[in-house]
């Protein structure tokens, strides 16, 4: 579907103030909400917000796909509900206010909240409990997998899941029940975490509503090997079928990123598996997703058409290959399902006409980053009188450096096209380049803008989110205080969105 002309901010709530070390859904994320409507935005784009696992990827390592974070539930917020005292809550001191540890974070959040489902288990109210049933038995298609994965994934010491007795990697009836019987308590805790995570998203978003602000959710391609997901559903990705370890793994080949490509070790789909069943694991996933959200970014939408697939001991992406994916029937059966479509296309990256082709079938607006404008000619894509309306268009996106860390990086060649593209006589003329690219992405044709809130904090690549050319340290940046959301700032990005019929 096409979009009405407008414009919002990119920010993971991960990376929200806050006193517990970690950004999460309460008293910040609501003065992001009102800072995003006080500047005339009606975007809040954030990534996925699944639980995630070694190196707390959001794209690669979550254990569930429709599953929520648990580290963002706000524990204030349940002090509100008589589930904790407020003089029980101890800030996490000693941390960087710009960086999540997440350790520290786990160790000290996970004491509040086994605490808080204690008290839920013996004092809920009629309220609470009747909140909480119906909750489960809504969500059961795929809470209930979850839930007990969960447990049993701390029961075997975090070991994958294809490591576990066969029975229950197997998922043996007799087996499954014997650990379901055994495994109660921590159940019904992992059940409590998603029921209070959503109940408060839930909140939130229609918080953000109320003011004219819509959720842009983000739904990862792949899903981790050790996962409910995959666990549940193993004939639906290419496994060896004796060991249940991945026979491929997804990635991408060289590109801008790497010199030796992206090798992501998700396992890769067994489309031919999905089609028998009319794509019903992928329909439930957009259904649950479109529940909690209200636009879905769709990763690596070049994967539905093709995707690049590679030997599991392969230590590299570039032996891989490309093989045909049945996008055009999977968005049929989508479409079909859910009606009209809310999706943005992710299509960076290596894009042939057939994804385009596909892409433009849907309608869905594709994805056109400054940063990579300015290296070739006036025949780049990514330059603004190149683009078509139908299009979201970005500064960077968490993938990028900030638009200051790319400014420092770029070449002597970059420099100087994008001082003469956009009117400068040379790049020494230009002082302040995250809001010459913000006004740049707001003034183009582009129906949809989305700036990430570095750049309007003008912080330089110290700040970046996500470096894809190596997976440790990423997903950690954070911004200090709300203090930062000034009324200066907000009526500078007012009187840009207004000036551009955003």
């Amino acid at each position: 579907m096409s979009f009405q002309r407008a414009s919002g901010v990119l920010l993971h709530p991960t990376s929200l103030p806050s006193q517990f070390g970690i950004g999460d859904l309460g008293q910040s994320a609501y003065r992001f909400v009102d800072f995003l409507a006080k500047s005339g935005q009606t975007l809040w784009q954030v990534l996925p917000l699944g639980p995630t696992g070694y190196e707390h990827s959001p794209y690669i390592m979550n254990f569930s796909t429709f599953a929520g974070n648990p580290l963002l539930i706000d524990l204030e917020q349940l002090v509100s509900d008589k589930l904790l005292d407020a003089n029980e809550l101890t800030p996490l001191l000693d941390v960087d206010l710009e960086r999540v540890d997440f350790d520290k974070v786990i160790a000290h959040k996970t004491r509040f909240l086994k605490l808080a489902h204690d008290r839920f288990q013996k004092a809920r109210s009629p309220e609470q409990g009747n909140q909480f049933v119906q909750f489960c038995q809504e969500q059961a298609n795929w809470l209930d997998d979850f839930v007990l994965f969960m447990a049993l994934l701390e029961a075997n010491d975090g070991k994958s899941w294809h490591q576990w007795e066969p029975a229950i990697a197997r998922r043996e009836p007799d087996a499954l029940k014997t650990q379901i019987e055994a495994l109660q308590e921590k159940i019904q805790f992992h059940q409590f975490l998603q029921f209070k995570f959503f109940d408060q998203w839930q909140e939130l978003r229609q918080y953000a509503n109320a003011k004219n602000i819509k959720i842009v959710g983000d739904i990862s391609i792949y899903v981790c090997h050790n996962s409910s997901d995959v666990w549940a559903d193993p004939e639906l990705f290419k496994l060896d079928p004796n060991t249940f370890e991945p026979a491929f793994i997804a990635g991408v080949p060289p590109d801008y990123f790497s010199a030796t490509g992206q090798l992501w070790g998700n396992p890769v789909y067994n489309w031919e598996q999905a089609q028998k069943t009319n794509f019903a694991w992928w329909i439930k996933r957009f259904q649950v997703t479109l529940q909690y959200v209200d636009i879905v970014r769709v990763d690596h939408f070049r994967g539905f058409e093709a995707y690049w697939q590679v030997p599991a001991d392969e230590e590299t992406a570039i032996n891989g290959e490309w093989i045909k994916a049945p996008g055009e029937q999977f968005f049929e059966a989508l479409s079909q399902a859910l009606g009209t479509l809310p999706i943005l296309a992710e299509d960076l990256g290596i894009i042939t006409p057939e994804v385009e082709a596909l892409r433009d079938r849907f309608d869905f607006p594709g994805m056109r980053i400054l940063m990579f404008a300015f290296g070739d000619d006036s025949n780049n894509a990514y330059l603004p009188h190149n683009y078509v309306k139908n299009t979201v268009v970005y500064p960077g996106t968490h993938d990028n450096d900030t638009t200051i860390g790319w400014w420092q990086q770029a070449n002597a060649t970059e420099k100087q096209f994008l001082a003469r593209y956009l009117g400068y006589d040379s790049p020494e003329a230009i002082s302040d380049i995250s809001w010459l690219l913000i006004r740049t992405a707001l003034a183009s044709v582009a129906d949809l803008a989305v700036i990430p809130l570095q750049d309007l904090l003008d912080l330089d690549g110290r700040s970046r989110m996500n470096d894809p050319s190596h997976n440790d340290g990423n997903w950690r940046w954070r911004y200090r205080s709300s203090d930062l959301l000034t009324q200066e700032l907000s009526d500078r990005l007012l009187a840009l969105t207004q000036l551009y019929s955003r």
